[in-house]
């Protein structure tokens, strides 16, 4: 058990915690993509847009993000089995929804769309010519931000099952475990 002042926290609802932050973390850096990192990068010349972009691919595998990015539906897979096994059911399976959301919703996006993207462009020497730059960028920009947006809406809805599990749900389930016992 956890305690955090006159409240106790078990495992699960540390867990539960957790899977809440790491899921709100994922969110919150598509969601950064979508509405600015992109549409600056857009805004901007192409040339500087390629090398940016390759040197933001580079630097986003560190030991910061890594556990986070790719725990996250795990740890929501994880925090579902241990709430199915605590009997909380209807909580353990919108958690375990929102850990297969995540997982194929970006997770696995990722590794087939995205980071491929990344690779061939960081691949790329970035031209000097205005048009040749322009067209690189323009091949690239507008599918990479779709599938983007896509990560984005997933880990969004990953989101709402969670915290509709975490305060909808499985308050209303201890309450209904607690009637039975009595």
């Amino acid at each position: 058990m956890t305690q955090l002042g006159r409240q106790t926290f078990s495992p699960f609802e540390a867990l539960l915690m957790l899977s809440l932050v790491a899921n709100g973390l994922m969110l919150g850096f598509f969601y950064a993509w979508v509405c600015s990192t992109m549409w600056g990068l857009d805004a901007v010349d192409p040339r500087v847009a390629i090398s940016a972009m390759q040197a933001m691919n580079a630097s986003v595998r560190n030991f910061a993000f890594g556990p986070v990015f790719f725990g996250t539906p795990f740890l929501l897979l994880v925090t579902a089995l241990i709430g199915w096994r605590q009997g909380v059911n209807r909580t353990a399976r919108l958690l375990g929804l929102a850990g297969l959301v995540l997982l194929f919703g970006y997770l696995v996006l990722t590794a087939f769309i995205n980071v491929p993207m990344n690779v061939a462009l960081g691949q790329q020497i970035v031209p000097q010519e205005m048009e040749a730059a322009q067209l690189m960028w323009e091949n690239y920009s507008p599918t990479w931000q779709f599938w983007n947006t896509t990560r984005f809406i997933a880990t969004g809805i990953g989101f709402i099952l969670a915290v509709c599990a975490a305060v909808i749900v499985l308050p209303n389930e201890r309450l209904a475990l607690r009637e039975q016992v009595q």
